[in-house]
């Protein structure tokens, strides 16, 4: 496979004119428009090292970056060099992902703002005029609605501001938004009685469902956990057994205060040996049923205090 050159004539003679910094500020002074040249303070023109194009592009297309001093702040004029003698349709996009490419080494440096950006082509085509627009949205299908889309703030679905009468209207959302908006508070007892106002809905599955209160496990109060399902479980006839089930197969808290009140108990008897020996017996059960449930090794791990060793062997 024969790999694209990666200089030309073409390039050579474009890099020799444009890296040398009198030539790039007459070239700008000339060529960039007096809107942006307004902006920048071309005494400040700095030689970037940086090349955006493509490797496989490189024959075709030469690129120099200059870094420059804004009246908005640090900037880039970034100058593209068509060599082809067919025009690129898609240059303008070219274009913006370059520039972005230089915006994203901005950041990289430890900037905390964008900078302003100005890509320019140089053209010297066979084909004359340019045929195509420079801006990359014109490229669309429907560039009247690509402005609308790209020329303003993205959506945005901020649950924390959104208030819970309105979520529980959202339907096959509601659970999911509700439980992740209420995720970090200590205590979700409160949220009881809507949660299971949404599971009589019936448009959550099983798998969604089960998915969702191991999440609460996970990112969640454990001992809270226990008392929190069972509270929902009483309350939701038809789901009560799957949830009773979950309760009985992650409840951290009592397995948690068994053991501890084991411990006592077998230090006051001396019977420490038999002791441990039978709370690692329960743990493994408890792991074993955990893991069939479908229960990550990590929440396993953390609730029931086995090695990691431990758990995958009752795995296999």
């Amino acid at each position: 496979m024969n790999k694209a050159p990666t200089s030309t004539p073409h390039d050579a003679v474009f890099k020799t004119f444009l890296r040398h910094p009198e030539t790039a500020r007459e070239f700008l002074q000339i060529h960039l428009p007096a809107s942006l040249r307004e902006l920048c303070d071309l005494q400040t023109l700095k030689l970037e090292s940086d090349s955006f194009i493509e490797e496989n592009l490189r024959a075709y297309y030469s690129d120099v970056l200059w870094s420059v001093n804004t009246t908005e702040g640090n900037g880039y004029i970034y100058v593209v060099i068509e060599h082809q003698s067919t025009p690129d349709a898609h240059m303008a996009f070219r274009l913006m992902r370059y520039a972005v490419a230089a915006m994203q080494k901005h950041l990289d440096a430890g900037h905390q703002q964008l900078p302003l950006v100005v890509p320019m082509l140089f053209y010297h085509g066979a084909k004359s005029p340019y045929p195509y627009s420079l801006c990359w949205l014109d490229e669309f299908a429907n560039p009247k609605l690509a402005r609308q889309v790209y020329a303003a703030a993205f959506p945005l679905v901020d649950i924390t501001v959104i208030p819970d009468d309105e979520i529980v209207q959202h339907r096959r959302m509601a659970l999911l938004e509700l439980i992740q908006k209420h995720i970090r508070q200590r205590d979700l007892m409160g949220l009881v009685e809507q949660i299971v106002s949404l599971l009589l809905t019936g448009v959550t599955n099983d798998s969604q469902i089960k998915t969702l209160f191991n999440y609460i496990l996970q990112t969640g109060d454990a001992p809270r956990f226990s008392e929190f399902i069972r509270g929902v479980a009483e309350r939701s006839p038809q789901h009560k057994e799957h949830l009773m089930t979950i309760a009985d197969r992650l409840h951290e808290a009592g397995f948690q205060k068994g053991w501890l009140e084991g411990q006592q108990k077998g230090k006051q008897e001396g019977k420490q040996e038999g002791l441990i020996e039978g709370q690692r017996t329960e743990a493994l059960r408890i792991a074993r049923t955990m893991l069939a449930d479908g229960t990550d090794l990590s929440t396993v791990q953390k609730i029931t205090r086995l090695s990691v060793e431990d758990i995958q062997g009752v795995s296999h």
